[in-house]
């Protein structure tokens, strides 16, 4: 189902006009790049200029303001890229003065299901892996901007695979919020037929090794999840859909403990038809990643039709 629907939004994209976006560079930040709530554009874009930092996005020069003390580092999904996954949310927070920050990881050798972006799919190798990746990436901003903490804002693994950072690499000292869309942290079913024999293995073939690490009952979320969902210190937003057919069930995104807040998109508009790839490009979802990054300037996002896929 997935795959059909990226390839639905492929056929769209290709009628759909480049210049939705331009490919970011240094000093993007002060130019205020548009933000266009799409999925179709984002893939137009990621086709046109792969292996680019999504606008508004990379400016190492950018010095973090009073009140946007965190840097934002933008962590994509399985077989994504920054270039796809941010097109949308990196230039919201770049023209709302944040310092913005996002990198490919967990590329594999030999492995290329992903979507355009980028010569290699990222964030398919083993997540503990990635999660090292991530901590370099996280020292490198840190020591660009001065800042002694940064915020993450991920998508599915890359809303999930930070918190192996926290809980085990010393990200908890590093990091003010994480921010999940649709993250896998208690796995996925694979709308059940991860229950089938041999079907996790055959993920793996593949799409690499971090989906086995994502099913559900793996190893790898066994130890990530023992022992509670949270560290101290760290405050955490998941941002979810009903529609979610990727990690499933739905409610397996969402986190347990201390300064949590689970937010489920249609309890806020039961009209937002957004799924786990539209998501990244839903002008509500996005709002909620706003009000979760500074809570004290919150404002209740507009209900409207948002449609799967593409978002809106």
């Amino acid at each position: 189902m997935r795959r059909l629907r990226i390839a639905l939004v492929a056929a769209v994209g290709s009628v759909v006009v480049g210049s939705f976006s331009t490919p970011a560079s240094a000093g993007a930040t002060a130019m205020r790049p548009p933000v266009v709530y799409s999925g179709v554009a984002a893939l137009t874009n990621a086709s046109a200029h792969p292996d680019t930092a999504p606008a508004g996005s990379n400016d190492w020069s950018c010095v973090p303001s009073a009140a946007h003390p965190q840097p934002v580092v933008l962590v994509h999904g399985t077989v994504e890229n920054m270039t796809y996954n941010w097109f949308s949310l990196s230039p919201l927070l770049a023209g709302k003065g944040y310092c913005v920050f996002a990198f490919n990881y967990g590329q594999e050798p030999g492995v290329h299901a992903g979507l355009p972006g980028s010569a290699q799919s990222g964030g398919v190798g083993p997540v503990a892996d990635s999660a090292k990746e991530l901590a370099r990436f996280v020292t490198r901003v840190r020591a660009a901007t001065g800042s002694s903490k940064v915020d993450i804002v991920g998508h599915s693994q890359g809303g999930m695979m930070p918190r192996y950072f926290l809980k085990f690499l010393g990200g908890a000292k590093k990091v003010h919020t994480l921010v999940g869309l649709a993250p896998s942290n208690h796995g996925t079913t694979v709308d059940g037929l991860a229950r089938l024999p041999g079907v996790p293995q055959l993920l793996t073939t593949g799409l690499g090794p971090s989906v086995q690490d994502q099913i559900v009952g793996s190893a790898f979320l066994a130890k990530l999840n023992a022992g509670g969902d949270t560290v101290p210190g760290v405050r955490y937003t998941v941002i979810q859909s009903a529609h979610d057919e990727v990690v499933t069930p739905y409610t397996s995104a969402f986190l347990t403990g201390p300064n949590v807040k689970n937010i489920l998109l249609q309890e806020q508009c039961p009209a937002d038809r957004s799924d786990h790839l539209g998501i990244s490009f839903d002008a509500i979802a996005l709002r909620d990643v706003l009000n979760a990054l500074d809570p004290a300037h919150a404002v209740a996002p507009r209900c409207q039709v948002i449609l799967p896929v593409n978002g809106g």
